[in-house]
């Protein structure tokens, strides 16, 4: 494993491996690493000969500074964990070197309703943010394969869009989510639950699961309501959205039609920690 912390020796050392002939796999992440992310790096070393993954909290995504300095950081630990689960490269950028201040010009990203609806909605800027930061990232890179989580639903969703409109011929991976026993999705976010959140936050799980089994049974409405309200008497002290979606564009829907993806998604605060999920439900 070998790490590199600036852009013109990793580049090097990806050119000479493409050009003996490697795929390169590329799992971006923001630290704080857990079992989602190695099912990312899994996934990477079936489908790629070099798997490179990078670390950098990406300060343009967070519309909440407190959010942004409350982020865990956990450097040490994750560079074991990937070299202990055969990530074969690391990219450790500084921000100078990710967002050099030469470089005044701020793209603008043309996200369309993406931006402004569920996440977008409740975090404006969050979604151009991601998408400086990863094209920035796929660009020094240059995979082959881009590996995704689906927990980030919309925010895959958003990344395809943005690596369409730049032309970028790198193939976009989503992979499943990974759970605890009890349902909670995995999230670096979860290491700053207390043991007992950590038990309640399934809460989340449980709501949305609840609209999958009744999903033809119930209207909408009547769904998402007792979705809400199964969270908050989890323990949940308030809830940012339980939507159902068309899975293809994530619009609201209304009714549901024969031979089209839905997904449920919600996000809620436990103990002030802002969680999200998702369950495709057909």
């Amino acid at each position: 494993m070998i790490i590199f912390k600036t852009i013109l020796p990793l580049q090097a050392k990806i050119a000479q491996l493409k050009k003996e002939g490697k795929s390169i796999g590329f799992v971006p992440t923001m630290g704080a690493l857990h079992s989602g992310h190695i099912s990312l790096i899994e996934a990477s070393r079936l489908e790629s000969d070099i798997t490179v993954c990078s670390i950098f909290i990406n300060p343009m995504q967070f519309n909440d500074r407190k959010d942004f300095e409350k982020y865990p950081k956990t450097i040490e630990q994750d560079i074991l964990l990937l070299e202990q689960n055969g990530a074969d490269i690391i990219f450790i950028p500084s921000v100078d070197e990710i967002y050099p201040t030469a470089n005044s010009t701020v793209p603008i990203y043309n996200l369309d309703y993406l931006e402004d609806i569920l996440e977008g909605f409740y975090r404006p800027g969050h979604f151009q943010g991601v998408c400086r930061v990863v094209e920035r990232l796929l660009h020094i890179v240059m995979p082959d394969i881009l590996f995704l989580g689906q927990k980030d639903y919309q925010q895959c969703m958003v990344i395809k869009k943005m690596m369409d409109q730049a032309n970028i011929v790198t193939k976009l991976k989503i992979c499943p989510t990974l759970r605890e026993s009890n349902g909670l999705a995995m999230s670096s976010r979860n290491i700053r639950l207390s043991a007992s959140s950590k038990v309640h936050a399934a809460g989340i799980y449980k709501a949305l699961h609840y609209v999958k089994d009744h999903f033809r049974q119930s209207s909408l409405s009547d769904l998402k309501n007792t979705a809400i309200a199964i969270i908050k008497d989890s323990g949940f002290e308030k809830v940012d959205y339980v939507e159902i979606c068309d899975g293809e564009t994530l619009l609201t829907v209304s009714e549901i039609q024969a031979q089209k993806k839905y997904v449920v998604l919600a996000a809620a605060f436990i103990d002030g920690i802002r969680l999200i999920d998702n369950l495709v439900l057909n």
